[in-house]
């Protein structure tokens, strides 16, 4: 059985943003980090809902239950995140 990942438009570190040429703070940098892990995230859960779609279409009902399951824990991570991000902005 041979293991095949999906391709990344984007990559798994800190983007590295700046304004002008002046440095972001930190709580900048981590709403921007909390900002990229979510969508991250939510093209996962895409992603996972997809597959769990054809498993369902080829009659694999249990394993597309599991794979749903994994979406949806991804989304859940996010509330954690949008949670996160809600209390550096009302700083």
């Amino acid at each position: 059985m041979s293991h095949h990942h999906h391709v990344h438009d984007h990559d798994h570190h800190q983007p590295d943003h700046q304004h002008g040429t002046t440095e972001m703070t930190f709580e900048e940098k981590i709403i921007k980090l909390l900002e990229h892990w979510i969508k991250h995230n939510d093209d996962h859960a895409k992603t996972y809902r997809g597959w769990a779609d054809q498993a369902k279409e080829n009659h694999l009902e249990e394993i597309a239950a599991i794979i749903e399951e994994a979406a949806e824990m991804n989304l859940a991570v996010n509330e954690k995140f949008e949670q996160a991000k809600a209390m550096i902005q009302s700083r």
